[in-house]
């Protein structure tokens, strides 16, 4: 994908229904729906919007949360972080450093991790292409 929607329509065209909720309107899909929380092969977890590498699957991990998970980026520079103030509590929001898509939310409760981080993204959001 080398060019990047600009217009709400252009959006439209490239993404599924689901795809447009979560990326480009912050949904959240049902926890234990995601094609790719069972993913287990080796390869590269991409932005579904732009095609942005994001994550490694070596970085993948079970945070039985119901959504993938992930220690780390590819890369300080493959993510943009955003204070959420969407709920009661002040989240942090994940997004594509690329499209400005809406990824996921990223929290520090994952201290089993090299990172202590947890990624959680949503499966629709990414695109995986294995090795």
């Amino acid at each position: 994908m080398d060019t990047v929607p600009t217009t709400d329509a252009e959006w439209r065209a490239r993404l599924t229904r689901q795809e447009f909720k979560v990326l480009r309107r912050a949904g959240t899909e049902r926890p234990w729906t995601g094609e790719l929380l069972h993913e287990h092969r080796t390869g590269v977890y991409s932005c579904r919007g732009c095609g942005q590498p994001l994550f490694r699957s070596d970085a993948k991990f079970d945070s039985r949360t119901g959504w993938p998970s992930f220690y780390e980026p590819t890369g300080e520079a493959a993510v943009d972080l955003r204070d959420d103030r969407s709920v009661f509590i002040i989240r942090t929001e994940v997004r594509c450093s690329r499209c400005g898509s809406h990824l996921g939310h990223v929290f520090d409760d994952a201290p089993r991790t090299p990172t202590g981080l947890r990624y959680c993204m949503n499966s629709v959001a990414l695109a995986f292409t294995p090795e």
